[in-house]
């Protein structure tokens, strides 16, 4: 009988990007690489990354670090609003301005956003099935990263909003059979050298 054993997930933004956004930029590239050196004692089954062009290229520079691991594209590891909440799910000295950036968002996006974000909690997060540990990496963009850790915590859905994420910072969560999800790191930035650190955010939030 087959059991469950523990998934460990590597969530990574993908590295400093052009400001058209079609590229890495060299210093994105260089975090690409520093991230993959330091996933290289990682035992990973899997890489897994968004179809946008900096996801894709962020995910075959650290590939390119690990050898002999798989890379697959993935619609839910996209670049999307996870979900959008309504007024009175905001704390309300915040709500205005939070449902003013979310007002940019396109109709399209509106759409397909919620429903990708179900489909990344079923693909990407909880045990897996088998006697043995799975460690993947998912390379993505900082609104599913800010998703999935709201996700592990229980925490109210809107709550993806105001979990900054920095270019090819890392985050893990373990889920483990009968145990709540945990989150062991996140933002972790200590493979990058101080000039490649908080890429990615604004200067007041940069510490």
């Amino acid at each position: 009988m087959t059991g469950t054993a523990p998934r460990y997930l590597y969530l990574a933004r993908h590295g400093e990007a052009s400001a058209d956004e079609t590229t890495l930029t060299q210093s994105g590239r260089r975090q690409a690489s520093l991230l993959g050196e330091r996933l290289r004692s990682t035992p990973l089954s899997a890489i897994h990354h968004g179809p946008l062009p900096r996801a894709r290229q962020t995910a075959r520079l650290i590939s390119a670090q690990l050898g002999d691991v798989p890379m697959h594209q993935s619609e839910p590891a996209g670049d999307y609003v996870p979900h959008l909440p309504a007024k009175e799910e905001l704390p309300p000295d915040a709500a205005d301005a939070m449902l003013g950036f979310l007002a940019q968002v396109s109709e399209e996006e509106r759409e397909r956003g919620p429903a990708l974000a179900r489909e990344a909690l079923a693909e990407f997060t909880g045990p897996v099935d088998g006697d043995r540990p799975r460690h993947e990496l998912v390379v993505t963009h900082s609104f599913l990263i800010g998703w999935l850790v709201r996700a592990a915590l229980d925490a109210p859905e809107w709550r993806w909003m105001g979990l900054n994420h920095g270019n090819a910072a890392l985050t893990v969560i373990r889920y483990a059979p009968g145990r709540p999800s945990s989150v062991l790191v996140h933002n972790d930035m200590r493979h990058l050298p101080a000039e490649l650190r908080w890429t990615g955010f604004p200067p007041e939030l940069r510490i």
